[in-house]
């Protein structure tokens, strides 16, 4: 296989804002999408250093988003996509295309760094523990519906973030993937290697201690 030409320096780009309120749902994934993402790894492959530039512009969207999502934090997010695509540009030499999709791969690669900073800084945050999530909840997940579909605006995408960060990593990462990136089950089961039944069961219990934070706040959904 061809040897990657990694840049020297490290990348800046100019990130896709608003993106603190929007997945990056609107960009689709046909397949048409699916064979550009191909041929951009088999170029950045090859060394061809405009072809990093494209893969940046494509992807940011969404690395961003989940970074910001699950961090709450503009720049930290910033930061961790950053050190994303610098894991890109060091590994992209492991990626099969036999074995997956691009996308899965990019987001498998995302959750592993946010794990990895979640616990260098779980000391400093005041996320509670999966035993303690689970002995509250109470709702039912079937009358909840999209997490999305519950707010709209600015602000209220705000308070949303806001509760995000009350559920578990586990619990929001998963509703992150399912309800604001729309993975499909399989691609989550995939990026977080668990079963799909695994994934539904978190995502309904995310969905419903989602409900419940929100319903404390006296935000209608």
């Amino acid at each position: 296989m061809a040897t990657v030409a990694i840049p020297a320096a490290k990348w800046t780009w100019e990130l896709p804002y608003p993106a603190h309120g929007t997945s990056s749902r609107e960009s689709g994934r046909t397949n048409d999408s699916l064979d550009a993402d191909l041929q951009l790894v088999e170029r950045c492959l090859a060394g061809q250093e405009a072809a990093w530039e494209d893969l940046v512009k494509v992807h940011t969207r969404r690395v961003y988003s989940i970074c910001y999502r699950f961090t709450n934090s503009d720049p930290e997010a910033q930061d961790l996509t950053q050190d994303v695509f610098l894991r890109v540009f060091k590994n992209l030499k492991s990626f099969r295309a036999g074995e997956g999709l691009f996308i899965v791969w990019l987001t498998r690669l995302t959750r592993n760094l946010l794990i990895d900073h979640y616990r260098r800084t779980r000391m400093e945050r005041a996320t509670d523990s999966i035993e303690d999530q689970l002995s509250a909840l109470e709702e039912n997940p079937a009358t909840i519906g999209r997490t999305e579909g519950m707010l709209a605006g600015r602000e209220a995408s705000e308070l949303l973030q806001a509760a995000l960060q009350k559920l578990s990593p586990e619990l929001r990462e998963t509703v992150i993937l399912r309800d604001l990136e729309e993975l499909e089950y399989r691609e989550i089961a995939q990026i977080l290697n668990v079963p799909e039944g695994t994934v539904k069961s978190r995502l309904n219990r995310g969905r419903a201690e989602l409900a419940r934070v929100l319903r404390r706040q006296k935000i209608r959904i």
